[in-house]
């Protein structure tokens, strides 16, 4: 499983969001922006997108993976 990969399944399921996925070797960097985190806190945050890319880290096409969730405010207050 490579970047671009992860890129497609996130986009897929979190339509309305920029998403960029980095890395390789089973080792992520995953950044969204978008609304659909508005009024979530972090952990929350973390498991929709754990839930999404479950079945890969299951497998072990994933090994690890750094997130960094932002609404679209958050995105523009940085």
């Amino acid at each position: 499983m490579d970047a671009s990969q992860i890129t497609e399944l996130l986009n897929a399921e979190l339509t309305d969001c920029q998403v960029a996925v980095d890395g390789g070797d089973g080792k992520y960097l995953v950044s969204v922006v978008g609304d659909v985190f508005e009024g979530l806190n972090a952990v929350k945050r973390q498991q929709a997108i754990y839930k999404i890319l479950n079945e890969h880290i299951t497998s072990g096409a994933i090994h690890a993976v750094t997130m960094n969730l932002m609404t679209v405010n958050e995105s523009q207050a940085s």
